[in-house]
């Protein structure tokens, strides 16, 4: 008995511990958007301001066209959320439940995307990006223009597909029960039908995992926007809060402000879908 209230208190204390440790960067960051400049430049280190200022708010918001870059993100982000959980399921789908020639090497195969840093294959995808045939200035030969550069066809696309999500939706659509099939086979279902009558409206918990992962990649996504745009009017949020940089000096108190707020969203969506995030996240682990 003793030992069991010993356990259940290590496990509240180490629990509380993670949560002020997760919760405390945020905390730095509202406290440092809150201060002055010069109360900033004279203690950067004090946690507390001495004196609250929040019109640094208001002042983030009217130093940048952050309807502009709000939009950019947002159609952006859910473009490329909509065609990812697609594409994803679909191939998760098929690596789960058709016993195709090549089903393993080739799964295998994708997994090494995995283990790729974006940053190795940004050369290739941005040649590929320039040349794309008929877009951007280009002629048939991909030459002569831009192609899909600084448009918002070179941000969504590339967020299209992915290992990670292929991998989970494959480890999901493993647990369920060969018999399922079997039996949409006898109705006459084909392979598209089995999956968007039966397996899509049963994806809910992987749906809003993936979704969620996808939502925060692509919303806090700053090196791919940096990498494909040049114009301000392709401009996302992240890209938006380097207004606060200058090239001697950073307002750092409006810089925590403007990010805080950008983080609002990625809160509020991770808040709605905690429970099926958590589900997927047992679930996908339970077979592979």
């Amino acid at each position: 008995m003793k030992t069991s209230i010993i356990e259940r208190i290590s496990a509240y204390v180490t629990l509380i511990v993670i949560a002020i440790l997760m919760i405390l960067p945020l905390l730095i960051a509202f406290f440092t958007s809150m201060k002055g400049e010069e109360e900033f430049a004279v203690n950067a280190m004090q946690l507390l301001p001495v004196s609250w200022h929040p019109e640094n708010y208001v002042r983030a918001i009217q130093m940048g066209d952050w309807l502009t870059y709000f939009k950019n993100s947002a159609f952006v982000t859910i473009a490329a959320l909509i065609g990812s959980l697609l594409f994803n399921s679909i191939a998760g789908f098929s690596f789960a439940r058709i016993a195709f020639r090549g089903n393993q090497p080739i799964f295998l195969v994708m997994l090494v995307g995995m283990m790729v840093p974006a940053q190795v294959v940004i050369i290739p995808q941005f040649l590929i990006m320039k040349s794309i045939p008929f877009f951007g200035g280009n002629d048939w030969l991909g030459t002569g223009g831009n192609g899909w550069l600084d448009s918002y066809y070179s941000l969504i696309v590339p967020e299209l597909a992915g290992a990670f999500g292929v991998f989970m939706a494959r480890q999901f659509y493993l647990q369920f029960p060969k018999a399922l099939d079997d039996a949409a086979f006898i109705d006459g279902a084909g392979y598209l039908r089995l999956f968007f009558s039966v397996y899509l409206p049963q994806s809910g918990p992987l749906l809003a995992t993936l979704g969620i992962f996808k939502f925060v990649s692509v919303w806090n996504d700053f090196f791919h926007p940096l990498i494909y745009t040049n114009s301000a009017a392709m401009r996302t949020l992240q890209l938006g809060l380097q207004t606060f940089r200058g090239e001697h000096h950073v307002h750092y108190n409006l810089l925590m402000a403007a990010s805080l707020l950008v983080s609002v969203p990625i809160i509020i969506m991770f808040l709605f879908f905690q429970k099926q995030f958590i589900r997927s996240v047992a679930a996908s682990g339970v077979k592979g």
